[in-house]
């Protein structure tokens, strides 16, 4: 099991624990199986980003919290710099860069998204969430599938949706695809 998946997969145990809250409660919270829930907890099963945003809005705490550990403080602003997000790669398919993670109460989650290419007929793994996703490519060619329409994107094409409506992507041309995500909720 990956370090960063094993961590996550902790504190989701351990803010289950601290809120003296039964397997079956959370696992309903999230709309999953026991066995399903319980599969994240053990590091066996994917963590979805948007899952992880919604546990941490259900029980009061930031996204932040359950992805690295750490708890925003700042109020006004939150300055990152090229570079310098808090990573997590949460599948070999997916690596997350948290660009607003010290700023408190903050009402959408932006992140640099870097998706590595697949070997060619690779499906397009869906996912879905409450809420709505902006996305910027930066770097590269993604096609973006939403409810089986699909649009290829180029650097500087951007695309605005709503997330409850399956959707996932692929980078293209055998190179990783970068772009920036806004997840709102």
């Amino acid at each position: 099991m990956d370090e960063e998946i094993r961590q996550i997969a902790e504190r989701l145990k351990g803010l289950r624990d601290a809120l003296d809250l039964e397997i079956a409660d959370v696992a309903a919270d999230c709309g999953l199986s026991v066995d399903e829930y319980a599969a994240l907890e053990s590091g066996e099963r994917d963590l979805s980003v948007s899952l992880l945003q919604r546990i941490a809005r259900k029980y009061g705490i930031t996204l932040d919290e359950l992805m690295f550990g750490e708890e925003p403080k700042m109020k006004s602003y939150f300055l990152t710099r090229k570079g310098t997000g808090i990573s997590v790669e949460r599948t070999k398919a997916y690596k997350y860069e948290l660009l607003a993670s010290g700023f408190i109460g903050r009402t959408a989650d932006p992140f640099i998204v870097t998706v590595e290419p697949k070997p060619a007929g690779t499906p397009v793994h869906f996912n879905t969430h409450k809420g709505q996703e902006f996305h910027l490519v930066m770097e590269g060619r993604l096609l973006v599938n939403i409810e089986g329409r699909e649009w290829i994107l180029n650097p500087g094409d951007s695309l605005y949706f709503d997330s409850s409506k399956p959707h996932g992507f692929l980078a293209l041309d055998g190179r990783p695809a970068k772009f920036l995500a806004m997840v709102m909720q």
